[in-house]
This record gives structure tokens, sequence and C-alpha cells, in this order.
């Protein structure tokens, strides 16, 4: 979700001004998200150029109103309807720190595994006693709070579970007798790479790579 998401989906309920916005913005995603009141009007100023939003006037304590058009509001109704997209992640952190630790010499891989569960854990026990602190759970106000702590929680126990997994997966080469370290190659030559004495067709090439 991005500001611009969220103000012209609250701008399509009713006409607001940029203070009223970022309170409602805050207030609807748990104070979760602090927003620059700044950046609020930055918003309201490229949704008006883009044709979304229009300006009412002001109101009777000179507030600059602002309302979804009827290109806004099913913009922003396709926002709400659509799966939020994420980007393609190329590599998991993690995932590559415990794969280097395992080729390397002298390195305990379950040892760094077993660190990273410890952390976990605690942050686990952490985000439940967050949870517990809440007064009224089923409250509209909570809502946006309460669901950031969920989606942390199943986030955190989802990682203790794939460090499960990671050192079963270890175990399992070492039992098979798969040897994980691997020695440094040699640093290729400096200078031009030596002439290919046979040709590679262009098709050949590009499987290879």
């Amino acid at each position: 979700m991005s500001v611009r998401d969220a103000v012209l989906a609250l701008l399509s309920q009713s006409a607001s001004y940029g203070y009223q916005l970022k309170l409602e913005f805050e207030r609807r995603t748990g104070a979760t998200w602090v927003v620059n009141v700044g950046q609020i009007y930055q918003t309201l100023e490229r949704l008006e150029r883009d044709g979304l939003i229009e300006h009412l006037g002001t109101d009777d304590e000179g507030h600059q109103l602002y309302v979804a058009t009827e290109t806004g509001r099913a913009d922003a109704q396709r926002w709400l309807q659509a799966p939020l997209e994420r980007p393609d992640a190329p590599r998991n952190e993690l995932a590559m720190k415990i794969a280097l630790a395992s080729t390397l010499e002298g390195v305990d891989v379950r040892a760094v595994i077993q660190t990273q569960r410890l952390a976990v854990l605690k942050q686990l026990q952490e985000l439940t006693r967050s949870k517990a602190t809440t007064t009224d759970p089923d409250s509209a106000d909570e809502l946006a709070w309460q669901l950031s702590i969920d989606a942390a929680i199943f986030r955190a126990e989802s990682e203790a579970r794939w460090l499960d997994h990671a050192e079963s997966r270890l175990d399992r080469l070492k039992k098979r007798g798969i040897d994980l370290v691997q020695p440094l190659h040699e640093t290729a030559s400096r200078g031009r790479p030596p002439r290919a004495s046979v040709a590679v067709s262009p098709t050949t090439e590009a499987v290879s790579s």
C-alpha cells in the first residue's frame, strides 16, 4: 500500500482536507505508519494533477477541501479489489548467509542457525507480550495494530520453521557424505581472456550461460 492509494481511498468516501487525511491515515493504520503532512499535500497535488481528485474550495474554517472524482473513485476501487503486488525477491539474505556459512572451512553452520533461531524465538516472545497489552483487541481502533502484530508473528513462526528445515537439509547432506566446504578458486589472470579455439553458436552460448 502507498500513501497515494490510501489517500485516494479516503477521498472516495467523502471530502477531506490535508491534516484531516494525515490523522485518518494514521488512525486507520493503527499508528503503525506515521506520515508527514507535507507528504499528504504533495500527494493531493499529484492526484489533482492526474484528475483523480478535485478541489472543492474551503470550509468555514479555511481548510482546503478535496474529494475524489468519478475516475478517482474507480481507481480506488481497482486498487482495493486487486491483489497486492510484491517486487520479485532475487535472493533471501538469511538463506544466502546460511548457504555461504555451510561452504566455509571451520564454520559451525549449526551454530549459525541456532543463533538465528534464538533471535527469532526472542522476537516471538516480545511480539506475543506486545499483543497481550491491548485492552480491547476487537475494537476498530485496534484492528490495524492487531493485524500488524499478527503478521509479524506469522513471519517469525515461518522463519523458525524454515530454520528447522534448513538444518534438516544440511543434516541429510552430511549423512550422505556430501562435503559442502569449498576452497576458493584461483583468481583469473588479469587482461584479455584467451580466445576460444572453437566458435560457439548463439543458441549454444545462450543455453550454456
